[in-house]
């Protein structure tokens, strides 16, 4: 794993570890509830966690306090899920650092024409317009089904 130091929000440099790495049930669940993305059902974390396609995790003193996905089929549709960072832990760019690792693993794997999609929410648009993803309406609209 490698070992980064992000920028601070007034306090003293905090050193992050961030790499490759599928958290486990208990960890995904809580990391999706402390940020406000909603928990997971364990079924459904038990199920879907070990199909990511990458996955990499943040972790700060032994603790992991972010992490983000890409799922899908591995060659013509991918799409970038569960970005989060404990709230203790935002506004030093690790959201940055997550969406930095996630796209490298795209260019690095991904073929030619894959479509990689990802629902923002809130102002974290502006975080992945730097990495390349556009809106996408109202050519298209986003549309989801609660299961």
């Amino acid at each position: 794993m490698a070992t980064g130091t992000t920028g601070t929000t007034g306090t003293e440099n905090a050193a992050y570890e961030i790499g490759p790495g599928v958290p486990d049930v208990a960890t995904y669940r809580r990391l999706r509830g402390e940020t406000g993305l909603g928990a997971k059902s364990v079924e459904g974390s038990v199920i879907g966690l070990p199909n990511s396609w990458y996955c990499v995790t943040v972790r700060h003193d032994g603790e992991t306090v972010g992490m983000g996905r890409i799922v899908g089929d591995g060659g013509c549709f991918l799409q970038i899920v569960d970005i989060c960072v404990l709230p203790e832990h935002q506004g030093r760019g690790l959201g940055k650092l997550i969406m930095e690792d996630l796209s490298a693993e795209l260019e690095r794997r991904a073929p030619q024409g894959t479509y990689v999609s990802l629902i923002a929410d809130g102002p974290a648009r502006h975080l992945y317009a730097k990495f390349g993803f556009a809106e996408t309406a109202p050519a298209s609209v986003g549309m989801a089904r609660l299961l």
